[in-house]
């Protein structure tokens, strides 16, 4: 779901010769979610190979990694581990769109109707372990860095971009905020279109970075309160937040009580609407478990075992992948006689 914060960050256009070089922590997961919701036949359905599997997600990671490595940049991906047992909720939730979602794409193939079927296919989107394990042995295979979070990947992301070994995070959803992250990159799409939610429509992007120091300035805020107004306004963890409070009020609340939060959460009746105090929310977001267990090191790639797990396990075009593998090492010779030197 993420957190609504839109109304209040300010963000910065930049592009992708600004992103050269730079180290940038991948959320996984939520990277994932969008090659499965959006790389679709018209019809709806995922991209599959011969023997039935899905192949979206994976069509998705090989296009968009490679393109960004052709521009210089340092990607590397963090996967979730256990999720925090609040979250459960948000996990039923969800589980239950999908199910209702899947009714209605029966029902719109009944009638024949693609955009309905396309509409309604999309959020029936499960990432499941198998293509997970894909995931990661493509990243591999592509000589990129693979970081295993005890818990919430966006969290671990942050720790890394604070610790000084990335520079910045990368994701759609503002939850990294919240975690604490220096910088937040979005948008990072070379085809510069993100699709509308819940629309079969897309608009024109251009990756944008957020600074959290530059924001809770602008705000007049510390990120303690950052994340009482993501509370307020809903988390993963208190799905929909204090009805009738939104972003901009959430502000207006949090600066008139400072930091008693304790007087905040009874004014806005918190223990109304959920059944756990505030401060399990509030904790679990500012302490989420990390870890330093990780190695940041890119290598060359394999294009060996890049066709063997695109072509030789799941068809794809022996012929494209290849071009584009061409395409990759054309650029990185290029990058070495200007004297850049190597960049993954």
């Amino acid at each position: 779901m993420g957190t609504n914060l839109k109304d209040l960050i300010v963000k910065k256009e930049v592009d992708f010769d600004f992103l050269k070089n730079k180290k940038l922590m991948v959320d996984a997961h939520n990277v994932l979610y969008q090659f499965l919701t959006t790389i679709r036949q018209r019809d709806g359905s995922l991209l599959m190979d011969s023997k039935g599997r899905v192949t979206s997600h994976l069509t998705g990671l090989f296009n968009r990694t490679l393109k960004l490595m052709q521009k210089g940049i340092q990607v590397g991906f963090v996967f979730d581990g256990k999720p925090p047992s609040l979250k459960d909720k948000e996990r039923e939730r969800r589980k239950g769109l999908k199910m209702e979602a899947e009714v209605k794409y029966k029902e719109a193939a009944e009638k024949k109707d693609v955009d309905e079927m396309k509409k309604y296919a999309a959020r029936t989107t499960r990432l499941t372990k198998e293509m997970i394990d894909e995931a990661k042995e493509l990243i591999k295979a592509l000589g990129l860095p693979i970081v295993q979070a005890p818990s919430e990947g966006e969290s671990q992301a942050a720790y890394i971009v604070n610790k000084g070994d990335a520079f910045a995070a990368v994701s759609q959803d503002y939850d990294s905020l919240l975690s604490g992250a220096q910088r937040l990159v979005r948008n990072l799409t070379v085809s510069e279109r993100k699709k509308l939610p819940n629309r079969l429509a897309y608009e024109v992007v251009k990756p944008e970075m957020i600074e959290l120091a530059e924001n809770l300035n602008n705000l007049g805020i510390d990120n303690d309160q950052l994340i009482v107004i993501g509370m307020l306004v809903g988390t993963d963890y208190n799905i929909g937040g204090v009805k009738g409070i939104g972003p901009k009020n959430a502000l207006k609340l949090v600066k008139q009580y400072g930091s008693d939060f304790d007087k905040l959460f009874e004014e806005v009746k918190w223990n109304d609407f959920f059944d756990y105090e505030w401060t399990e929310v509030f904790y679990l977001i500012k302490k989420m478990p990390t870890t330093d267990d990780y190695e940041l090191r890119w290598k060359d790639m394999d294009p060996d075992k890049v066709i063997s797990v695109l072509c030789d396990e799941h068809d794809f075009s022996k012929g494209r992948i290849e071009t584009s593998l061409g395409k990759m090492n054309k650029e990185k010779e290029k990058h070495k006689q200007k004297g850049l030197g190597e960049w993954f």
